[in-house]
């Protein structure tokens, strides 16, 4: 009786991860794709509220009305701009960060269908056949994507910052990130690789930082609290400064250069970046097979092509109609501004209207300054 009582236990291995045992309990492929259609959304309602405002700032400069936050169709897009970030930020707290950002293409797309329902724009041949690179990459990104969802704990986040690939790389990033600003500050050497590498290296903290808090947030409101612990509130800081810094950089790109260019080249850079993080800090890509691999590299090899495609050659505005543009720099955290960008001194020259943009939020922030000038500079001639 005693035996068989005591087949009734089953022993758990030594060395055995109590954390992995929790994860099998949920289903990883539910929180999965839970995470994949909050950023999906995300982004969504992140290119209406683009277009909405472009819309506002367009009627406003031909009517010559009343400032654009005296509408309340301009604030109704700021609400959704709200719900978008706040989307996207959550989105972190359940699928990978290798994932989420290459689905930022989605807001491109989006953006791009939106502007030629409703605001007239044209339909390029080349804006076609981009979007379905970029949709056929997205699918191959969901399909050969780490499919495993991961608790991130006040502990799982302590333990990775003191791994020793991970010390490795912030080793690297920071050498990398010194020499490329004595070059940029120092030597003046004005080139949109340089900055937009600069981005790039500030995005890849972004991103480790906005998961570890989203994720964090997310294990406190499903189980134990997280938000007790010191590693919380270092990784915000984290969050909020490495944005801040990132958007700076991002601003300056798109005084000095054209959006076509900015566009492509951030969102090649930001997902790169945010790919390698996840990889580095969370292991993201750990006993994935080689087939998935090379699938996801082909992917985001697509929505780069389809992105670049999209925001390649896009319209300008007419040189009269920049000067109509309401400034909208005098709104604290809404800083969405479109300035006329006809001469900068020791700048290339562009014609395009150029928004500086300041949100709460990092990883992303970057994406949306680059999408708003991109919508932005494809205003009709009419």
């Amino acid at each position: 009786m005693a035996s068989s009582g005591s087949e009734l236990v089953t022993p758990i291995p030594t060395g055995y991860n109590h954390s992995h045992l929790t994860e099998d309990r949920e289903n990883p492929l539910r929180t999965y794709l839970v995470g994949i259609i909050v950023s999906i959304c995300g982004n969504v309602l992140s290119s209406i509220s683009l277009n909405i405002q472009k819309y506002v700032h367009v009627r406003q400069s031909q009517r010559g009305s009343k400032p654009y936050y005296t509408s309340t169709l301009w604030w109704c897009g700021v609400v959704l701009m709200g719900f978008g970030e706040l989307g996207n930020f959550a989105a972190y707290g359940f699928a990978p960060a290798s994932l989420i950002a290459p689905l930022g293409c989605v807001s491109v797309i989006a953006s791009a269908i939106i502007s030629v329902i409703f605001l007239k724009e044209t339909m390029r041949a080349s804006d076609v056949f981009g979007g379905g690179l970029a949709l056929t990459g997205t699918y191959v990104l969901v399909m050969f994507a780490p499919h495993k969802s991961t608790h991130i704990t006040a502990s799982l986040v302590r333990n990775c910052i003191i791994s020793w690939h991970f010390l490795l790389y912030l080793l690297i990033e920071i050498i990398v990130f010194c020499i490329l600003l004595y070059v940029y500050k120092r030597r003046n050497v004005k080139h949109i690789v340089i900055v937009m590498l600069l981005v790039a290296l500030l995005a890849s903290m972004t991103v480790i930082s906005v998961k570890a808090v989203s994720g964090m947030i997310t294990e406190s409101i499903k189980g134990p609290m997280q938000l007790i612990y010191p590693i919380f509130y270092v990784m915000l800081v984290v969050m909020v400064a490495s944005c801040a810094f990132q958007i700076k950089f991002l601003n300056q790109a798109m005084k000095m250069f054209d959006a076509t260019e900015v566009v492509p080249i951030n969102f090649v850079f930001f997902t790169a970046s945010a790919i390698v993080a996840g990889i580095v800090f969370y292991q993201e890509f750990e006993g994935l097979a080689l087939l998935n691999i090379g699938m996801f590299i082909l992917g985001c090899f697509l929505s780069f092509l389809g992105v670049f495609l999209i925001a390649r050659n896009r319209p300008k505005v007419k040189h009269e109609d920049i000067k109509t543009f309401i400034a909208m720099d005098k709104i604290p955290e809404l800083n969405m501004a479109c300035i006329g960008m006809d001469m900068i001194p020791g700048r290339r020259h562009t014609a395009k209207v150029q928004p500086e943009a300041k949100t709460t939020y990092g990883t992303l922030a970057s994406k949306l300054v680059c999408l708003r000038a991109l919508r932005a500079g494809s205003t009709d001639d009419s």
